[in-house]
């Protein structure tokens, strides 16, 4: 007979970006990669694009990574089990989640995550905002042609946000009709060793801009704030007319997010809702 353990969840989403989040304080779950991409499953488990575990801090030390004043580990995994950097709507969902569950009493606080420590804060309306740091720009510049399976080639321009992305210019009538059934291939591929997250955008105005990502470990997403943040540190550099436009509403097929640039320090913040929806129990 096999023995079924329950895991006690929550689903959550930010702009549709969704997550499965979990207590694991004292990090003693310790879920499989097949028990996460099973859970993640649209069809045969709960469904999401990705997992979080919410661990204390003390109880889990990672190379390299130094938790500083944070008391909460955002332990994200997508949903192939694969890890990423960070993740900026999971990271605004994480935050409703602990302060929703009384896990952090305070509205502005800390979080730890494998991009380091993030500042969030839930705002009156429950949107919420995360510090996501400065981009990281590569040494020399990084722009790779990106193949989709339909033919198309568009070229790109490569940042981290930790997380590795290539940003595509689009027309904007075009932007819809692209298929991302299938992940993009990049060249050459030595680009992103770690892979990359694609994001195709049009400039709408003066601070607008629309996108659509494929991410890597999960597939076309509605949302990404990682995403959201690269496309708008490019959209900046696209054009000199758009030099001093520090903030951004970058509409993705979930909705809308606001990223701001701060000019002297090079910070990015980003502000949008995050929606907590669900409660269970999953077997495992």
């Amino acid at each position: 007979m096999v023995h079924l353990s329950e895991l006690a969840f929550v689903k959550g989403h930010g702009t549709s970006n969704d997550f499965i989040l979990y207590n694991n304080e004292n990090c003693t779950i310790s879920l499989t990669s097949n028990q996460i991409v099973d859970l993640c499953n649209r069809r045969s488990g709960v469904g999401a694009d990705g997992i979080i575990g919410a661990v204390r801090c003390e109880f889990i030390a990672i190379p390299g990574i130094n938790h500083g004043d944070a008391t909460w580990f955002m332990d994200h995994q997508n949903a192939d089990a694969s890890y990423a950097e960070m993740c900026g709507n999971g990271a605004r969902v994480f935050a409703r989640y602990l302060v929703a569950n009384g896990l952090e009493t305070e509205k502005k606080f800390s979080i730890s995550t494998r991009g380091g420590v993030r500042a969030v804060q839930i705002h009156p309306d429950l949107t919420v905002s995360v510090d996501m740091g400065p981009a990281s720009e590569p040494a020399q510049g990084l722009t790779p042609h990106v193949h989709l399976e339909t033919g198309e080639v568009f070229e790109s321009i490569g940042v981290f946000f930790p997380n590795p992305h290539a940003v595509c210019w689009v027309d904007t009538q075009a932007l819809p009709t692209l298929e991302l059934l299938m992940g993009p291939t990049i060249d050459p591929a030595s680009s992103f060793p770690e892979g990359v997250n694609v994001e195709f955008a049009s400039i709408t105005g003066q601070g607008t801009v629309t996108m659509r990502v494929f991410e890597r470990g999960v597939g076309e997403t509605q949302s990404c704030g990682t995403g959201a943040c690269a496309v708008a540190w490019a959209a900046r550099r696209n054009d000199p007319d758009l030099a001093e436009v520090t903030t951004w509403q970058v509409t993705v097929p979930g909705g809308v997010l606001e990223v701001s640039e701060d000019l002297i320090t090079g910070n990015f913040s980003m502000r949008g809702p995050a929606e907590l929806v669900a409660r269970g129990r999953a077997l495992i």
